[in-house]
């Protein structure tokens, strides 16, 4: 049987198609292996996929970071 999608294993699910439902921000850290910390450095230096919150909380539209990966690889593959 598998799991339900908020507890599958994130990098599984980046590789595969990200889920139906916005990232936490220990999603973000396990999708690329970062530490949370490094994760909450790319919000507050703008640097990361873009997240926004709701209440107290910050959230990740699945979207946004699809086409942060995106520019990402075209930015690395247009520097080699």
């Amino acid at each position: 049987m598998t799991a339900p999608p908020e507890q599958s294993d994130p990098r599984a699910t980046l590789r595969a198609g990200l889920p139906d439902r916005y990232l936490t921000p220990d999603d973000i850290a396990e999708m690329f292996e970062v530490p949370l910390e490094t994760v909450y450095q790319w919000r507050r230096k703008r640097t990361g996929p873009p997240g926004f919150r709701i209440g107290k909380y910050v959230r990740y539209d699945p979207a946004d970071v699809r086409a942060y990966v995106t520019q990402r690889k075209t930015a690395d593959q247009a520097a080699a």
